[in-house]
């Protein structure tokens, strides 16, 4: 029993990693006041171009690196549509999931059923991972766990505590006023969605080298989507997202756990997005003024209006 537990727990950093790293970028995207429905698609984007290029070379951190280069040069097509020409920010985002799903799934098809020979393996962090029951759970993980919650606290950092960080959320609470202060609004929008587009793209990279080793169309099973309604839930909070993630990261385990019970396979893989509904819904009564979300979220700000 207490193997058993131990290694759901286990399992389940390794399932609310590419969560995480989804979370916190969509949390820094939408700081600024842009809102992404794209996570979807740049998550697809990043997980075939890590399993071509890793395949392709035999270098993880090569395909890592690549994956985060297209996932950020493909949404800064969300920054020019919803920046520049300040067009619907959801029509905008879904357009984007619909764009990175077709192309990955073009670009993944002569690579199916290829399993990746090339592994990233595991890394125990020296005496801490020798901690009993902690040091297998949280000290002897991928590479990918360390960096996801490493970029989580950097992110909180980052927003809380330097100077750009509050200019980024400055911009989605009163672009007008920050602008007075001689900030290039439009520059700060496109950084911020770019780098949601990076860690998007990173989860991706997660999914494909290092969780399934493998590539399959529609790998990213929604995650994107649950990525979206976590930074709701965390309250666009990226040092409350860890939790929130790793929360997600334990259903979406549980439910292969409970198969041998004789539950339903399809009520099972429907677990994770039943709490998902079942959190906005519960979001949904709170006072809005609690929420924390930024004044100016998916709003168009246009230069010289009052």
């Amino acid at each position: 029993m207490e193997d058993m537990i131990i290694a759901t727990l286990e399992r389940a950093m390794v399932a609310g990693t590419p969560l995480l790293l989804a979370t916190t970028g969509e949390i820094i995207c939408e700081r600024s006041g842009i809102l992404n429905l794209g996570v979807e698609g740049v998550m697809a984007m990043g997980a075939v171009v890590a399993f071509i290029v890793t395949m392709t070379t035999g270098e993880p951190w090569l395909g890592v690196f690549c994956a985060v280069g297209v996932g950020m040069a493909i949404s800064i097509l969300h920054a020019f549509t919803s920046v520049s020409l300040q067009a619907n920010q959801v029509v905008s985002g879904l357009a984007l999931t619909m764009l990175g799903l077709g192309i990955s799934g073009m670009m993944g098809k002569p690579y199916v059923g290829k399993p990746l020979l090339i592994k990233m393996d595991d890394l125990a962090i020296p005496f801490l991972s020798e901690i009993p029951y902690l040091g297998k759970i949280l000290f002897s993980q991928s590479p990918f766990f360390y960096l996801a919650v490493f970029l989580a606290v950097a992110a909180w950092f980052f927003l809380e505590k330097t100077r750009l960080g509050i200019q980024i959320r400055s911009t989605g609470e009163n672009p007008k006023a920050t602008e007075t202060q001689g900030i290039n609004i439009f520059r700060i929008k496109y950084l911020s969605v770019m780098i949601g587009g990076g860690f998007s793209a990173l989860a991706g990279a997660h999914l494909s080298i290092s969780y399934s080793k493998s590539w399959i169309e529609g790998m990213t099973a929604g995650r994107g989507w649950i990525a979206i309604a976590l930074t709701i839930f965390a309250l666009w909070n990226p040092g409350r997202a860890i939790w929130a993630a790793f929360l997600f990261g334990f259903i979406f385990v549980v439910q292969y756990l409970l198969q041998p019970l004789g539950i339903s396979p399809n009520f099972l893989s429907m677990l994770p997005y039943i709490a998902t509904l079942i959190i906005l819904l519960l979001i949904s009564f709170k006072d809005p003024r609690r929420l924390n979300a930024p004044a100016m979220l998916g709003e168009p700000y246009k230069r010289g209006e009052r």
